[in-house]
């Protein structure tokens, strides 16, 4: 697994553990840590939101759904080899 990939599904578990705390107690990790909609408080989202469209990608990689000559020009978009 590439480093990418593991900080990718570390911010998506960090995103999915602050829904969770949102979903069940209202209360909004992220927001209690660096404030609500501070600039670091959104680039924190911004990443979650970024992992989780990477997450597709390693979604696509693991189940071969993309045909072999569309999958080279689906990695060259994401910048990977």
């Amino acid at each position: 697994m590439k480093v990418i990939d593991t900080i990718a599904l570390v911010l998506i578990i960090i995103g999915a553990i602050n829904w969770g705390l949102v979903g069940i107690f209202n209360f909004n990790l992220v927001d209690a840590i660096f404030g609500a909609m501070s600039v670091i408080s959104r680039i924190i989202y911004i990443l979650v939101g970024i992992s989780g469209l990477w997450a597709i990608k390693l979604l696509f990689d693991r189940l071969n759904l993309i045909k072999p000559g569309l999958q080279k020009q689906f990695r060259l978009f994401f910048f990977t080899n």
